[in-house]
């Protein structure tokens, strides 16, 4: 907002504060004021208005001061403009009918407000696996209880083994790691600039499979840019670079000849109408101006003809007007004798009427039918190509203009664009494109940068107002392109998408996208070009504006899910595997294979470091091709639990056999038995962890150094396994006893280790080349796994 706006209260002159503003009173704008209410204009001189923060549309908007029939929707009215607008050209007065939050700008962050931030489907699948996780870990643990009190053990004694397998059975490290796995992907993304406002956001990119994004200054580079030329004689030209830097060519067609100056008369004349009947202005890459103007202006820098409009003295000025859609200038040549000569740009239906002469090679002949027809199909093809088409004329008298040609101008598509739309949408995400511009320019947009292979459906904000909400979700899944779209517009069309099972992302840069950014699963502003408001209300920031790093962002959030994954996988194997091993050694009326100090260990210092670097496993490459998570899916799956199943049934009977081994013929628990089972079972867990590093990938191929966190924790765990072996203080508080020559460590441990570490990779590689190992599921098994994954 401006700090003070000129305005009149009680017939008296003030410079008041946006916040002091209030109905009734009389503000004046001129150029570069940012409007500090809602207006409705009473006085207007050439006033054009850049509302593309307010609309979305890159076009600055036509204002007048006439009395306009009252219906329809008020951000559409010519006679009112918007707070947080800019004046970019004219100027204007008006009475203020809405401030603060009782303007259009108040009312779509009211919207914003009303929105509840949707909770997360991995925040969700969090909490359901607690709630099986707790059900079924006391479930058990109360069953070896009642079942040791049965058997006449000592109550306490079974207490203390409970109380440790309640701790060994919950995950209790879940939290921190999936809190640090999220962390570390947000700083990955940090480094890509990408800023994540909520952490549970980066995983939500996994499961997104529809992004919606606006049009101007996130698809587009909000930077209008001559892109074709068609001379009077019928000569073709292209035009290359993007933006105000003056950067690109200009070269004929079909020969490719690059065109400087008034190498080619007919192009240089062209371009000199258009630069000289202008009022815009490009200073270090900065343009001041209209931007259709301004891309005029570049044209002539690309051509070196930056300095002809000094070559002419302005005597007179036509503004342009929304009635005769077309501006002139009087000028006269500085340094020559020469007549005065007037230069005429506008819209082609009202140029032409001007001109009886068209430009051949620099010499006029007389416009006729058949030449008209031809100028006029040109126009007709260029704006169906989505450009927005002037027509540019010269000569001594208004009423007797030489044509000189059309120039095509869109706002194009941004760098790198085109290729993430292409990556997305093969990874199986849907890209949608809403904005407030024309059908089109919409579609030209949409072709340009490759939305569903150039095979566009559209529909309009009017289709979308009508619609009921039902069969609005039917209908959006299907198109790819929203236009003439309003903020209620957007924030319908996301609900729609949700509402059919869609995750959504939502991209967008202005006042008119908060709503919607707020309501998506995932709103994403833009971080140069982007509002506050639209900052406020998304989760993610692109910094650079480059909506290409969304798919570094897509890759993080699927990666994020796999690394949790592999966590649960190891820490359920270990915990199942320590229940179990205490529940069958209870029914079967035999010693406690581990004792509670040894089951503690295992779980906060085994399972801890370990399981904790398997959440900063490096991204794998190939996840980005991997189609997005169903947002049903939970965490712990069909077929995770085989998986896990299959792991602790590899741990427990490896162990139970040395336990079987090692048991004396009285069947006593002495420290050389429990220690062997010990450390057998410790063995068995980190070669468990190194087979958990990837659901479908065996080690040789994911690189046994890839993740250096992951073996230095694999060491100090070894390292403490060995002190709690072999150092008195720590044999009497874990009850072990030093297990002797290495002999013993290659025997029964050391063959656990290799056949745990064989079978784990040997699962990988079935689950991976025989989906679901191409057996059928027992039915009492899959019953089972039907009711642990809910």
């Amino acid at each position: 907002m401006p700090s003070a706006s000129p305005c009149i209260r009680e017939g008296k002159l003030h410079h008041l504060l946006a916040r002091d503003l209030v109905p009734g009173d009389i503000v004046s704008l001129s150029i570069g004021d940012r409007i500090p209410a809602d207006i409705r204009l009473t006085e207007v001189t050439d006033l054009l208005v850049d509302e593309s923060s307010f609309t979305g549309e890159a076009e600055p908007s036509s204002k007048t001061d006439t009395p306009l029939t009252g219906g329809g929707d008020l951000t559409t009215l010519s006679n009112i403009v918007f707070m947080g607008t800019l004046v970019q050209y004219g100027k204007g007065q008006g009475v203020v009918i809405g401030t603060g939050e009782r303007s259009q700008f108040g009312e779509v962050f009211k919207m914003m407000q009303a929105e509840e931030t949707p909770k997360t489907p991995l925040q969700k699948s969090m909490d359901k696996l607690g709630k099986q996780l707790t059900l079924f870990s006391f479930g058990i643990i109360g069953l070896i209880m009642f079942t040791g009190w049965l058997q006449g053990k000592h109550l306490l004694s079974m207490f203390t083994i409970g109380v440790s397998l309640a701790v060994a059975a919950i995950p209790e490290g879940l939290p921190i790691v999936v809190t640090v796995t999220l962390v570390l992907g947000v700083l990955r993304m940090a480094r890509k600039r990408v800023i994540v406002k909520k952490l549970p956001i980066v995983e939500t990119l996994g499961c997104c499979n529809v992004i919606c994004s606006d049009k101007t200054g996130t698809l587009t580079a909000n930077e209008m840019t001559v892109t074709q030329l068609v001379t009077s004689d019928g000569l073709h030209a292209e035009v290359s670079g993007v933006g105000y830097n003056g950067q690109g060519t200009v070269c004929l067609l079909p020969s490719k000849e690059v065109i400087k100056q008034f190498s080619n008369i007919s192009v240089g004349k062209l371009v000199e109408a258009g630069c000289v009947a202008n009022n815009a202005t490009i200073r270090k890459n900065a343009m001041m101006g209209q931007p259709t103007e301004g891309a005029l202006v570049a044209l002539a820098m690309k051509m070196g003809l930056n300095d002809i409009k000094d070559s002419y003295k302005r005597k007179k000025e036509i503004p342009f007007s929304s009635e005769q859609k077309w501006m002139a200038v009087q000028c006269s040549p500085r340094n020559e004798e020469q007549e005065d000569i007037y230069f005429m740009k506008g819209a082609f239906e009202e140029v032409i009427r001007y001109c009886t002469m068209y430009n051949h090679g620099g010499i006029p002949l007389p416009l006729t039918p058949q030449q008209r027809a031809f100028c006029q199909q040109e126009e007709k093809r260029m704006g169906s190509l989505g450009l927005r088409v002037l027509a540019l004329a010269s000569g001594p008298e208004l009423g007797e203009l030489t044509f000189l040609g059309l120039i095509g101008i869109i706002d194009p598509p941004r760098a790198g664009v085109e290729e993430a739309v292409h990556v997305l949408s093969d990874s199986g995400l849907s890209v949608k494109m809403i904005t407030g511009d024309a059908l089109e320019t919409a579609l030209a947009i949409g072709r340009n940068i490759g939305l569903c292979n150039g095979k566009l459906s559209a529909m309009s904000g009017e289709e979308v107002e009508s619609a009921e909400q039902g069969e609005l979700a039917e209908r959006v899944g299907k198109v790819s392109v929203f236009f003439r779209t309003s903020p209620k517009h957007k924030l319908k069309i996301i609900k729609a998408l949700q509402e059919s099972g869609a995750i959504v992302a939502m991209t967008g840069d202005g006042v008119n996208d908060a709503v919607a950014l707020k309501s998506a699963d995932i709103g994403i502003a833009m971080g140069r070009t982007g509002t506050d408001v639209s900052k406020e209300a998304a989760n993610m920031i692109l910094v650079d504006d480059d909506f290409s790093a969304i798919m570094n962002a897509v890759e993080e959030g699927k990666g994020i899910f796999h690394n949790i994954k592999n966590f649960v996988r190891f820490q359920l194997s270990t915990s199942i595997s320590a229940l179990s091993l205490i529940t069958l050694s209870t029914v079967c009326n035999l010693p406690s294979p581990l004792n509670a100090m040894q089951i503690l260990w295992i779980n906060i210092i085994m399972d801890g470091p370990p399981a904790q670097s398997l959440g900063v496993e490096p991204v794998d490459r190939d996840t980005l091709r991997q189609p997005p998570r169903n947002v049903k899916d939970v965490i712990l799956g069909r077929a995770l639990i085989l998986k896990i199943l299959l792991s602790a049934a590899t741990i427990i009977s490896g162990t139970l056999f040395i336990f079987w081994k090692e048991m004396p013929e009285d069947k006593a628990s002495t420290p050389r038995t429990t220690t062997m089972t010990f450390t057998c079972f410790v063995l068995f867990d980190l070669f468990n962890a190194l087979t958990c590093r990837s659901q479908t990938k065996l080690i040789s191929e994911i690189g046994f150094l890839r993740n250096r966190t992951f073996l230095y924790s694999v060491l100090g765990s070894v390292l403490g396994q060995l002190a709690v072996i072999y150092l008195p203080p720590l044999q009497k508080v874990f009850q072990t006893e030093n297990l002797g020559a290495l002999g013993e460590w290659e025997g029964s441990p050391g063959t656990a280790a290799v056949l745990a570490a064989c079978t784990g990779q040997l699962q990988t590689f079935l689950g991976r080349e025989v989906p679901a190992w191409g057996l059928p599921v027992p039915k009492g098994l899959g019953s089972f796994l039907d009711i642990c994954t809910g």
